[in-house]
């Protein structure tokens, strides 16, 4: 045990974002770490970000990253002890001097359509011509893939804000990660989860990255115990197809691993924003090694013309 667990109410500060499913997703960590080591006191600080501060399209601003860097400072500095992210929002390249050092229980990576009939055909079973809510160029190109006819409406914002601008009429349809209905407590009966090989999930999607200075062993040996192996190694294997790529979490690339025993299957995807070009492809290999089997799948897209789309995805990121 270490020495820090081992002392009785000695403290772990957790840095988050204010949201209610970021408070939600670190209320969550602090009662897995109090049940794995019971002589820890664990308190949560909200941290306001440059990306809860903007409004419209976060890639003209510097994309995802922007929801973690006030974050990271204040762990950087020792403010705080450990960052809990959602893994989706994690640049492929972490700050100097920090680490992530586990990756929890994964929830479900689905993306959900709310306002499609409720246990349809989702995407196939709106309307013609029906308007979709989402700001993210990955969500915008499969949907635009599979029905051009939809209307794309760009709408920012928590779940609870987006729902309810869809029962405002502002959209006829939503799509949100079923991760952050299951752990608001509202529930991915409210629309209609999408078939994550068919429409690929964000990378990292449904997992959470616990973040802590590199230099803090004792926090990184409490860590190790709630690191569930089985997310670690798949998201692992979606960020390895991020990187090969050279793209970030802004861009329309998308990767969903799944694992069975110790073969890892790996569905990558990109595509320009307006849907009319998509790569996808699938990539196998051992669990053991996931990050080769994330940049073996990169570079099969790469050959195929992976470059080009992303040169179009840059020039119309810039036009927005």
């Amino acid at each position: 045990m270490s020495d820090r667990a081992a002392s009785s109410g000695s403290l772990v500060r957790i840095g988050t974002r204010g949201s209610s499913l970021a408070l939600a997703q670190a209320h969550w960590v602090k009662a897995l770490l109090e049940k794995h080591w019971p002589g820890i006191r664990v308190v949560i600080a909200a941290i306001i970000t440059s990306g809860d501060r903007l409004h419209g399209s976060l890639a003209r601003f510097g994309g995802k990253g922007l929801f973690v860097k006030e974050i990271e400072d204040a762990l950087y500095h020792g403010r705080v002890d450990l960052a809990v992210h959602s893994m989706k929002d994690m640049p492929v390249a972490v700050a100097d001097g920090l680490v992530i050092s586990a990756v929890p229980t994964r929830a479900d990576p689905r993306d959900v359509m709310v306002g499609a009939p409720i246990g349809g055909e989702g995407i196939h079973g709106l309307p013609a011509g029906a308007s979709v809510g989402t700001t993210s160029l990955r969500r915008r190109a499969q949907l635009l893939a599979a029905r051009p006819d939809l209307r794309v409406v760009e709408i920012r914002g928590n779940v609870d804000t987006r729902l309810r601008k869809r029962a405002e009429g502002v959209c006829d349809a939503v799509l949100l990660a079923a991760a952050g209905l299951v752990r608001l407590a509202i529930g991915i009966e409210v629309g209609t989860p999408l078939d994550p090989e068919l429409f690929v999930p964000a990378v990292g999607q449904g997992a959470l990255a616990l973040e802590t200075r590199a230099s803090d062993d004792e926090l990184r040996e409490m860590l190790a115990t709630v690191n569930d192996e089985m997310a670690s190694s798949t998201v692992a294997a979606e960020r390895a197809f991020l990187k090969g790529l050279g793209g970030d979490c802004t861009t329309p690339i998308a990767a969903h691993a799944r694992r069975d025993a110790d073969v890892l299957r790996l569905t990558g995807l990109v595509a320009t924003p307006d849907g009319c070009r998509v790569l996808k492809d699938t990539a196998t290999g051992t669990a053991r090694a996931p990050e080769a089997v994330g940049m073996s799948l990169a570079s099969c897209l790469r050959g195929r013309g992976a470059d080009g789309i992303l040169a179009q995805v840059g020039r119309f990121g810039a036009k927005r």
